[in-house]
């Protein structure tokens, strides 16, 4: 049972596009929600419709999909190092949102294209530009047909507005508009010389040196003078190295994790990195050591508390556990993940009354955020049908249609007829 603490804090689930992975984690959805909610307010997008996904790949990428729900690639979080610089990537992709860009290209492509014309990229214009331009820039399969140029001429006018559209939101949202020169520098040392080979006709994006030239001159144009909050941007960037550091230490090898942050590095982010790959690799003192050493740092951050608790469940300290997770979700507003972490020790510590609190942190979760392994929790610690129809809730969110209906059929024959549940299941059978 321990072993699912490898998805505790970072919790993986399928994601049907391009057999990608989505990863929730209350403490990097909260950071990122934070930086991107200036941006959306400024677009006009009201809070209940926004959407933060993070994707589990290394690609340098982020995408907006129906103008409100947001792809972030956790190659794009560990390769990009300030907060600035995020903004300006959301804030071209909101870009393309604001200049209706996906309906145009619908149209232009339906005019144009023909069905043997493949475009390879996750979506036309929504690419931030991968680090190779080769592999990455949304090169077209085929000939150099004249269809085939439009949609490229097309789509490379797409991205400079979206680009001059993304600096204009920056403005409005009274952020920093130089983040997208720190983008632009970084991606240009990325491509190295790789772009002077590339023809800029046949590729869906503007070469970086244009765009960089680009949005320099508009920022120098511009009337807007940013004036940064130094506590607030303090607050900022700290979080968001904690957010990069909690990646790469879950997501990225232990070697890896100390060329990145070598032992001489004493920051939070160096000892937070650290401590979340130890614990990955079984060194569960020397993860608790550095965790405590960050609780001690910071007592009132919730999701270190989260992690000693991650920590003390691997150990096999259930009340110990328990406390941490307690006092992390005392000091957190919405937390479904910690909710469901706590709900797992409950389910497995089995003292007076642990079931019921793990089917109550349960029901507040999937309130929240339904995800597989807060159904699965329910299964275990609910006795009659309604186990049932907790197992085929999880069956049906890891995509497993047969077993999940197996367990709807198995709950309405235990349940009554006018139970939640049972109603619930008859939904999954349909």
């Amino acid at each position: 049972m321990r072993k699912l603490l490898i998805f505790f804090s970072v919790i993986i689930l399928s994601f049907n596009v391009n057999a990608a992975t989505l990863i929730n984690d209350t403490e990097i959805e909260k950071v990122l929600t934070d930086l991107v909610k200036p941006l959306t307010h400024a677009a006009n997008i009201p809070d209940s419709r926004l959407k933060i996904n993070i994707v589990n790949s290394s690609e340098f990428n982020a995408f907006v999909s129906g103008g409100e729900e947001i792809f972030i690639y956790t190659g794009l979080l560990t390769q990009i190092k300030s907060p600035d610089a995020l903004q300006a990537v959301i804030a071209h992709e909101l870009g393309h949102t604001l200049g209706g860009h996906m309906v145009q290209m619908s149209a232009r492509m339906s005019d144009e294209m023909t069905r043997t014309m493949i475009i390879q990229a996750l979506g036309v214009g929504l690419m931030v530009a991968g680090g190779n331009p080769l592999l990455g820039a949304g090169v077209l399969a085929g000939s150099g047909s004249v269809a085939q140029q439009s949609i490229l001429s097309f789509s490379r006018d797409e991205e400079r507005m979206a680009d001059d559209l993304g600096v204009d939101l920056m403005v409005r949202a009274n952020l920093n508009p130089n983040g997208f020169i720190e983008v632009f520098e970084q991606m240009k040392n990325m491509t190295g010389s790789a772009e002077s080979r590339i023809n800029p006709n046949q590729i869906n994006h503007p070469l970086t040196t244009e765009r960089l030239k680009n949005v320099k001159e508009k920022i120098k144009k511009l009337k807007y003078k940013y004036k940064s909050d130094s506590k607030a941007y303090e607050i900022k960037t700290t979080e968001y190295s904690l957010v990069r550091a909690k990646l790469t230490g879950y997501l990225d090898g232990a070697d890896h994790v100390k060329n990145l942050y070598p032992f001489s590095d004493k920051s939070d982010d160096a000892i937070y990195a650290r401590a979340i790959a130890n614990m990955q690799a079984g060194n569960l003192s020397a993860a608790k050591t550095g965790t405590l050493t960050l609780i001690s740092r910071k007592p009132d951050y919730p999701y270190f508390y989260e992690l000693l608790g991650d920590i003390e469940y691997q150990y096999g300290h259930y009340d110990d556990s328990v406390n941490a997770y307690q006092k992390s979700l005392g000091l957190s507003e919405n937390a479904p993940q910690i909710q469901t972490a706590l709900a797992l020790v409950l389910s497995d510590r089995k003292k007076p009354g642990d079931d019921d609190k793990a089917i109550e942190l349960c029901k507040r979760a999937i309130l929240s955020k339904p995800q597989p392994l807060t159904y699965w929790i329910l299964s275990r610690v609910y006795n009659d049908g309604k186990s049932d129809w907790a197992r085929a809730e999880y069956y049906n969110l890891i995509n497993k249609k047969p077993e999940s209906k197996k367990y709807a059929k198995k709950a309405q024959n235990n349940l009554p007829k006018n139970s939640p549940e049972y109603i619930k299941s008859g939904d999954l059978l349909r």
